[in-house]
């Protein structure tokens, strides 16, 4: 890259593309590695976290960087492909600069950092930050309440402070456009202290999506520092069975004073669920298929699988039941499945093109069972019926995944590098 080449706000780059010279993609930008230098001397930038297959993230050194342009960053295609670890010296730029309160020098208004910029020194390959966006006025205030402004490096201070209460609205709003599960890993690498405070600025239903996608420990600590109210809310939007599956780890005393703060009919689901053995049918299963009629058209059918909130698996099929339609229903007819939706017409009742041939399974059906039933059909979900015949819920092929994977698989990369070990390095 030319000397001279314009400033990057670096809120840009957060889930970049990065292409080798060929043009292949080989990962994602997920943050930039900076070093804090003594006295007012803007930070160097050192290299750039990047997520490669797997979810592995690595170290690729900003000397190894040819271009950065239309939203894309150009590499020299030698990658070193050991495991990214941060280092003491390092600073995260966008998982802790942004939201940081600093002061200007000039004047000592409190300001908060919104974004950085960094450039390429002249005739280098070394990058620094030298613009600091900042917004005056209190924490939290609306933007246009407050005057933005953009300052050199040296104008500002308080970069090397600990500070006690960071906000995270900028890095929330830079991760917007993250998937829950790519937003959970990147929680996952941030310190516990960040990773409360990113969780704290997160809508409900965000955070109940991303939980979802965490390691059981992360699950349990960021819980753990929810006040109790908002906790029960986040509870409520998440999946009953992740929301069994969290609960059941935490203290009987902790778990009861959260089920009596939830919704009665959401704790009621939760409480069904948790009362099933974990590795069967009856644990695994959400308690949310989709259930309608016999008088139900193709059309209401199609409708109902239209909902964004769905997961794929939920919306390959509809479960046919007579009343009640919440689950426990009433008589468990059959299903029907998407494909068959597509293929007649909009008004013909969904009790006319029932699937009654596959037999549901039971609440203690285990594991081995489930799995093989959802293979054997290729299925990629099925529904769960009691003694009486009505449809409790439905078990999905994640759902079965995950307790077929190793306990630690979200927190292990997948792909061929997946086996080697190291700190990073140039």
């Amino acid at each position: 890259m030319a000397g001279g080449a314009a400033r990057i706000f670096v809120s840009h780059l957060a889930g970049a593309p990065v292409f080798d010279p060929n043009g292949d993609q080989v990962g994602r930008v997920r943050d930039l590695v900076a070093m804090l230098r003594v006295g007012r001397r803007p930070p160097r930038v050192l290299g750039l976290v990047v997520e490669v297959i797997g979810r592995r993230r690595i170290f690729l050194p900003m000397t190894r960087v040819t271009g950065i342009e239309s939203g894309q960053v150009i590499t020299t295609g030698v990658l070193n492909v050991r495991r990214f670890e941060q280092r003491p010296t390092e600073r995260l730029v966008l998982g802790e600069l942004l939201d940081r309160r600093v002061r200007l020098v000039d004047g000592g208004d409190e300001v908060t950092v919104l974004d950085v910029a960094m450039r390429q020194l002249p005739a280098r390959r070394d990058w620094e930050i030298d613009r600091v966006f900042v917004r005056r006025g209190p924490r939290g205030a609306l933007r246009r309440k407050g005057e933005t402004l953009t300052v050199e490096w040296s104008a500002v201070t308080g970069f090397s402070l600990e500070e006690d209460a960071q906000g995270a609205e900028t890095l929330v709003a830079t991760f917007e456009q993250m998937r829950p599960a790519d937003l959970a890993n990147a929680l996952h690498h941030l310190t516990p202290k960040r990773r409360a405070e990113v969780a704290a600025a997160l809508h409900d239903d965000r955070l109940a999506d991303v939980l979802e996608e965490l390691p059981e420990d992360d699950q349990i600590e960021i819980l753990g520092k929810l006040k109790a109210e908002r906790a029960a809310d986040v509870l409520e939007a998440m999946d009953p069975d992740d929301a069994a599956d969290l609960l059941s780890e935490l203290p009987e005393e902790e778990k009861e004073r959260l089920l009596k703060l939830m919704r009665p009919d959401d704790a009621a689901d939760v409480r069904r669920l948790m009362s099933y053995e974990e590795r069967t049918a009856g644990g695994l299963m959400t308690t949310e298929p989709i259930v309608l009629r016999p008088d139900a058209t193709v059309a209401d059918a199609l409708a109902r699988v239209r909902r964004q909130d769905l997961s794929p698996a939920l919306a390959a099929q509809v479960y046919v039941c007579r009343p009640p339609e919440e689950t426990p229903t009433g008589k468990f007819l059959g299903t029907v499945h998407f494909q068959r939706l597509l293929r007649d017409p909009p008004f013909t009742l969904v009790s006319a093109i029932v699937d009654t041939d596959l037999e549901p399974l039971s609440p203690d059906t285990p594991l081995p069972v489930v799995t093989s039933h959802l293979a054997a059909y290729n299925l990629v979900a099925a529904p769960v019926v009691d003694d009486g015949g009505s449809l409790l819920g439905a078990v999905t092929v994640d759902d079965v995944l995950d307790h077929l994977l190793p306990e630690d698989w979200r927190e292990t990369e997948y792909g061929p590098e997946a086996g080697q070990e190291a700190a990073h390095g140039a």
